[in-house]
This record gives C-alpha cells, structure tokens and sequence, in this order.
C-alpha cells in the first residue's frame, strides 16, 4: 500500500523557518507531480506548492520568496522550506503525489496526514 508521512511541523514565531517532509512509500513505478496544500481554519484548501517529475515549480503568490519545494526522487520525499514565516501561514499543510504503482496504468494521488504549522505573533 502506498503512504505518503509528513513530518517538521510544530509551533514557531514569526519570521522563524519550519521545513517539511513528505516521504512516500510502497510499490511505484513513477510519481509525478508532488506538492503540498494547506487548510486553515474557516477557509478553503489551497495550493501552496508543487514541483513536477521534471523540476518546474509553481508557488501561490503568499509564498513566493519565502517558500522553497523541493523533491529527491531516489528518497521519493518532497520538502517545503517555509522561511520568514507569518502567522497567515498557520494552517494544516498536507502533502501530495501523484503516482502509477507497477499493476496500474491511470495516474492516482496520495495525501499524506496532515501536519499542524502553527506561527504566534
């Protein structure tokens, strides 16, 4: 079974730096795009990063400059690098990937748990 484990959540101070992993594990043939979202209480799920098989990657614009994804494929684990952080950045943030294991041939997504960014004042 495939299973995506976050981890590097936790309780910091503004302008601090927290930085996420998301590793996968289980029987894959490929994984493509990887990324992470985040859910704040109140408000809708976004998209905060990704990063393709090929490396290209997109930021929501909250984000940019402070934030960097990153993925070593041979470890299957995608990072996201959270620097300057504000308390607008607290939310659960969730990892995914999209992956074919070796006896399936559409694309699926995996989500990992869920870890808590919590940034006090």
């Amino acid at each position: 079974q495939v299973q995506l484990v976050e981890s590097g959540g936790g309780l910091v101070q503004a302008g601090g730096s927290l930085r996420l992993s998301c590793a996968v594990s289980g029987s894959i043939f490929r994984i493509y795009d990887m990324g992470w979202y985040r859910q704040a209480p109140g408000k809708q799920r976004e998209l905060v990063a990704s990063v393709t098989l090929g490396g290209s990657t997109n930021y929501t614009d909250s984000v940019k400059g402070r934030f960097t994804i990153s993925r070593d494929n041979a470890k299957k684990t995608v990072y996201l690098q959270m620097n300057s952080l504000k308390p607008e950045d607290t939310a659960v943030y969730y990892c995914f990937a999209d992956f074919q294991t070796p006896i399936m041939t559409l694309r699926r997504r995996g989500w990992g748990q869920g870890t808590q960014v919590t940034v006090s004042s």
